[in-house]
This record gives structure tokens, sequence and C-alpha cells, in this order.
């Protein structure tokens, strides 16, 4: 196995071990959405070091740092003095006294599997070569794409819901009236970006196993299938629904 994807892993084994021990004392377990960004940066860093400072790395670890410290950030700025989420807190309920095992293994052992494979991009590149070239340049204004959408729907709707006169209602302004979940697709989008740059130095298919992964998640798995179940009970989602693209920005429906 290539030396960058056992350093990077274990790297990062270290940090979902101690994430999940703290998470065993505080029993929260929502502290594992902080540390998902984290461990990205700590995979590009380390690929970085091992690339001898590209500048094709140098990118990349300047997308995913400032990527995965605004995410990190806003995931603790959202959750701070807030009690556990409402999904980890279900599924300790229904895991009894197996809460424990049954954590590690499907929750922190799980993403740390998944980032292993959502990496693929950064850690390959670590291996390019050649100069710059017009997939960079790309890659690089499909990142801005999506951070502009991530970092601006996550805005919109933190002060949307901070106005208590909101509460229990939809959010269907701003980003939000162009699709139901801009920050997934802002997500998605620049995971492209990333996996477009490293396409340019290393020729390998293999990096867009990364954003594969990610849209496969966000679409069908943990992120949209759950906002929008949860979604449903609220006033008014059936007109927004029908109205409104469920991922890719597109002019409401009349």
């Amino acid at each position: 196995m290539d030396l960058t994807f056992l350093v990077t892993g274990y790297a990062t084994f270290l940090v979902f071990i101690s994430t999940f021990l703290f998470a065993v004392f505080l029993r929260n377990n929502s502290i594992v959405d902080i540390i998902w960004g984290i461990g990205f940066v700590v995979i590009a860093y380390f690929s970085y070091l091992v690339s001898g400072h590209s500048a094709r790395s140098t990118i990349i670890l300047v997308l995913v740092a400032i990527w995965g410290f605004r995410l990190a950030l806003h995931i603790f700025s959202r959750n701070f003095n807030k009690p556990e989420d409402y999904r980890y807190a279900e599924m300790r309920a229904n895991w009894g006294d197996w809460w424990v095992i049954r954590s590690f293994l499907q929750i922190y052992l799980l993403q740390w599997l998944l980032m292993q494979l959502i990496s693929t991009p950064i850690v390959l590149n670590s291996k390019a070569t050649g100069a710059l070239s017009l997939f960079d340049y790309l890659g690089i204004i499909i990142w801005l794409i999506g951070f502009f959408f991530e970092v601006v729907g996550d805005s919109q709707l933190a002060s949307f819901m901070r106005d208590k006169k909101n509460k229990g209602k939809l959010m269907t302004t701003g980003l939000w009236r162009y699709t139901r979940h801009p920050n997934y697709f802002g997500e998605a989008t620049l995971w492209w970006g990333i996996s477009l740059i490293a396409y340019s130095g290393t020729g390998s298919y293999l990096v867009f196993l990364g954003p594969i992964i990610i849209n496969f998640l966000l679409l069908f798995v943990s992120g949209i299938p759950l906002l929008e179940k949860k979604s449903k009970s609220r006033p008014g989602w059936d007109t927004y629904a029908k109205k409104t693209s469920i991922f890719f920005p597109l002019p409401p429906k009349n």
C-alpha cells in the first residue's frame, strides 16, 4: 500500500479515536461532525509534505484547509451549548447498553473509512507531476462556485433560524429559492473542483472516487433524505418542494 495512504490513514485514525473517547466522556457524539472537516485538513497536510511542496499540492492544501476549518467552525458555532444532535440521540436511545461499541463501529470507524475513500484525490495528488494546466484553473473555479453555495447557504440558514419568528418555518429565500439544499450542492461541487485539479496532475480517474461518494451520500444516504424527511411536516412544504429544485440550482417553477 502507498506510504501516503498509510500515513494519512494512521493520522486520521488517531484523530477519530481521540474524538470517540472525548465523546464517550461527554456522552455526546455530535462532536464527530466538527472533526469531519479537520480530518481532511490533516490528510491534505501530510500529502503536501510527501509531495515536496508542489504548486498543485499547495493549491489543494489551501482549498481543503479553507473548506475544512470553515466547516468545523460553522458546526461548532451551531452546536455550541446545545444538546446532542437528534440523529445521534436517536441512535443512543435505540442502541441502549451497546451505544459505546456501536458508536465506535457505526459512527467513528465508518466515518473514518469513508474519509479515506473520499480523500483519494488529495492523496493521489501527492504523486502529481507537471505544470499547472487549464484543468487546474477550471478546478479552482468549480471549487469557488461550490464554496460560495455552501458558505452563503449556511449563512442564510443560520440567520433565518436565529429569528425566533421563523421557528417551525421553511427557509425559502436567498439561495434556498433555487435549490432546497444549496449547502449540500456546494459541498458536492467543490469536491469535483478538487478532483479535477488532482486529475490534471495524475491523469487517474480514481481521483473522482471522492466526489462520487460525496454525491451518493448527500443525495441518497445521510444528507438530503434525512432533511427532507424532517422538513415534510412543516407548513408549505408541498408547495415549496414542487417549485424548488431538490439539488441543482434552477429557477423556481411557476
